[in-house]
């Protein structure tokens, strides 16, 4: 276990009742009632200075679904009956707050726990007083927030709102589309001098109006789409193709998933922002174009959170004999997914109190498409990645 830091830390979640943040919130619960194991956190057996106990994690969030976390939890199917009498009793009694929606940015996600604001000024301010109040009621000493909410179609990047900071602030003014909710959140996030990082693939705190405003606050931001399955084994094996020589020809990847992530995903404009953020791993890897690199997502909804992640890569080795492997994934993406989520909100609470502020590149680790600080290419090899975050974690 890491140092008992004693503060408490408060997380708040962009779509606190989906799959990813009830098992998230549920595991915590259970560690701090005693009946779950610290498998699947990454950074459980480290002893560093400062970063905050499991156990030191408080929890709330926004959700377009006003319904009970226990009665979202039972909904996906993740965790079991019992898990959510057996020290997740908790859940019953959170209620999520009510959240930014757009059918213009998520079409097949809405709920009726909205937010009720004349404009995006207006939304942002009801977004940090939710931050302000959740930090007073609970007693927090710190509080990050962390988008799990639905993927969003991808926005205009060339939009001059999104390009400078002054240009997004005049776009709040008058509620411009190019601003998406995660967008909003991240700005209120931000400005809140509060640490944000993006689990999703959808566009926020990495357009340059908010970079540029996170570095000029020095609030620390990290991003984005959680890397857990398929992609998180390219980056793992791709590396030792490369160190092997061996040319990797086409790899033919594809997905089934039935939770809600799947079915926002089932809309081609959300589906695009995933694929935008899966498709750049190999090559950058690799130092060349694998021209035959194709990813399939696919809703299938009796699988439920039980995704199946299937990869076929054809290489070609020594004297051009050709070969393939077959990796065939059985992941639960909920329970891949929330332990990384705590840790990523664990780190960035560190760097906000160490005055490290602006992108936080060391998380490069935990997402398909990091973010990183002065635009040179992302790290993706999953063993330099995980260096990178030791070092700046300070061990060995």
């Amino acid at each position: 276990m890491s140092m008992q830091s004693g503060r408490r830390v408060g997380v708040a979640f962009v779509g606190m009742g989906g799959a990813v943040a009830t098992t998230a919130i549920a595991g915590i619960e259970m560690i701090k009632s005693g009946s779950n194991r610290l498998d699947g956190l990454p950074l459980a057996g480290l002893s560093v200075a400062g970063l905050a106990d499991y156990k030191d994690l408080v929890f709330g969030g926004w959700d377009l679904n006003g319904d009970d976390l226990a009665s979202a939890a039972s909904g996906h199917g993740v965790l079991s009956k019992d898990d959510i009498e057996n020290g997740a009793q908790v859940l019953k009694g959170i209620t999520p707050w009510p959240a930014v929606g757009s059918a213009k940015f998520c079409k097949n996600i809405d709920g009726q726990n909205r937010i009720v604001a004349k404009d995006h000024r207006e939304a942002v301010s009801v977004i940090a007083n939710d931050l302000r109040r959740f930090q007073k009621e609970s007693n927090l000493d710190d509080v990050v927030v962390v988008n799990l909410a639905s993927t969003e179609r991808w926005p205009d990047l060339n939009d001059p709102t999104l390009n400078s900071t002054a240009a997004f602030e005049k776009g709040l003014d008058s509620s411009d589309e190019a601003i998406s909710p995660a967008m909003l959140y991240a700005y209120a996030a931000i400005k809140s001098g509060i640490p944000y990082a993006n689990f999703t693939p959808s566009v926020a705190a990495d357009v340059p109006a908010l970079l540029d405003l996170a570095k000029e606050l020095n609030v620390p931001v990290a991003g984005k789409d959680g890397k857990t399955g398929q992609t998180m084994m390219k980056t793992v094996l791709a590396p030792a193709f490369k160190a092997r020589a061996l040319h990797v020809d086409g790899w033919f990847s594809t997905n089934i998933l039935g939770n809600r992530d799947g079915l926002a995903l089932n809309d081609p404009n959300s589906l695009q922002s995933k694929l935008n953020t899966k498709g750049t791993v190999l090559d950058s890897i690799l130092g060349y174009p694998v021209e035959d690199h194709l990813v399939h997502i696919h809703y299938y909804r009796p699988r439920g959170d039980d995704k199946e992640a299937w990869d076929n890569i054809d290489v070609t080795g020594f004297m051009g004999q050709r070969m393939q492997i077959k990796v065939n994934f059985l992941c639960k993406d909920s329970i891949l997914a929330a332990p990384l989520v705590i840790e990523i909100a664990r780190v960035l609470d560190l760097a906000n109190k160490r005055g490290d502020g602006g992108v936080q590149e060391q998380l490069s680790t935990f997402f398909k498409a990091p973010m990183v600080k002065n635009g040179h290419g992302p790290e993706h090899a999953f063993g330099k990645q995980e260096k990178m975050l030791h070092d700046w974690l300070g061990v060995h």
